[in-house]
This record gives structure tokens, sequence and C-alpha cells, in this order.
């Protein structure tokens, strides 16, 4: 719960950066599942920092972005599904994300030199004030 309530946290921040006024009437977050994020407990804190900071949130939504990598010597593009995983393997790879190139490999040409294109990472795709009238 630490990691989500300090996540919410920054989210806020934003948030109030670029407020516009008290009623928030969306709020849209793109969450890479390589983060394995209880998205329960974020929705939980967002909502309580946004009432300690007077606003009004109508709507929180949430977009899950898959694992997806591609090899950079054969250039074979693969995804993950982390809920298939092993729960070893998600525990290490939800505190050190980095880990997750020790446990997988290019399936095509077994090379552990690749990048993460998507997955990764907590992104606001849409802050939305309700207009005053």
């Amino acid at each position: 719960m630490v990691h989500e309530w300090a996540l919410a946290e920054a989210i806020v921040e934003h948030v109030l950066k670029n407020r516009e006024n008290n009623i928030l009437e969306k709020i849209v977050l793109r969450i890479g599942l390589l983060q394995t994020i209880d998205l329960d407990i974020l929705k939980f804190a967002l909502e309580e920092l946004f009432k300690l900071n007077n606003i009004s949130v109508e709507k929180i939504e949430f977009i899950e972005e898959d694992i997806s990598l591609k090899c950079r010597k054969c250039s074979y593009e693969w995804r993950i599904d982390i809920n298939n995983l092993d729960e070893y393997i998600r525990e290490s790879i939800h505190f050190i994300p980095e880990t997750i190139y020790s446990f997988f490999k290019c399936p095509n040409c077994s090379s552990r030199d690749y990048d993460l294109k998507t997955g990764r990472g907590i992104y606001v795709e849409e802050i939305r004030w309700r207009k005053r009238s």
C-alpha cells in the first residue's frame, strides 16, 4: 500500500499544478502492468488525497498497458502476461522492474538484450475539469 500511496501523492501533486477549479470531472491514468499496481488501493489513495486538497473527483479511470518487448539483436517482438507468471517472478518485478531482464530472454534468438516497449510507468492521459457555469 505504501507504493500505491506514494504514486497517488505524485499524481495529485501533478493535478494540483494544473488545477482549474475544485471539480475534477475525470482523470485517466495509463498504468503499465510491469508496475504491478493494486488499482483498488491506488484509487482509494487518490480519492483520499483529492479530498484532503478540497477537490471533488467524479471519475477515476485506469487504462492498463500490456508488457511488450523488442529484441535488439533480431527485432523480434513479444508480450508477457504478468498474470501467468510465478509469484516469485511477479514479486521480484514488482519491487525491482529491471529484474525482468534476468527472468526473460528473446523467444526467437535467446538474447537478453531487448527493449521494454510498453508496460512500464504511470502516465496521466487526461485531466478534465468541470467547466464553471
